[in-house]
């Protein structure tokens, strides 16, 4: 069976956890493992800002991230959104031309909370990729709507973080 034979799902990885970007680049190196084509898109995520991003382009991910060089707090400014309706015309056109066998939109559902984007857009999207295109979206507060479209719904669930404790950010952990 090849790939363009079989079923294609969709998977969210959402919650105030740690782990949903990092859940779905394990599947993208088990999809690579099997010879399969990886693109990564990342709404709110600037090009190599962390480690994961170099790696995988080593395993042979293509990674496309279209997030600023600077955190979204509060209002997003026009060059936000900008940047996250260029990411999701390139990932609307990557899921649905048939070309990938796995297509990450990487904090999407964050770039949804901020008003970025229309959740109706992402829907669309999700209707159109093409059938035997895996996809997955990630992100805390995805809204309930995507949930209905999807296969797999995860939930990663924050119990204890040392950044309550004011430990920040560190460079092979979390970035």
């Amino acid at each position: 069976m090849s790939w363009r034979d079989r079923l294609g799902l969709v998977h969210i990885y959402t919650g105030n956890g740690k782990g949903k970007t990092t859940a779905a680049f394990g599947l993208a190196v088990r999809m690579l493992g099997r010879g399969g084509k990886v693109l990564i898109i990342q709404f709110m995520k600037a090009p190599k800002a962390y480690g994961e991003q170099v790696k995988i382009e080593e395993c042979g991910a293509v990674i496309e991230s279209f997030g600023l060089p600077k955190f979204v707090h509060g209002e997003p400014t026009e060059e936000d959104i900008e940047a996250a309706k260029r990411a999701l015309s390139r990932a609307r056109e990557a899921a649905s031309s048939g070309e990938w066998d796995l297509v990450i939109l990487d904090e999407v559902c964050v770039a949804l909370r901020f008003g970025m984007l229309e959740v109706e857009e992402v829907r669309e999207l999700v209707r159109t990729k093409a059938e035997h295109t895996e996809l997955v979206l990630t992100g805390r507060y995805c809204p309930e709507e995507l949930f209905e479209l999807a296969d797999y719904v995860t939930e990663m669930r924050e119990i204890k973080h040392p950044y309550q404790r004011g430990v920040i950010a560190r460079k092979g952990v979390e970035y």
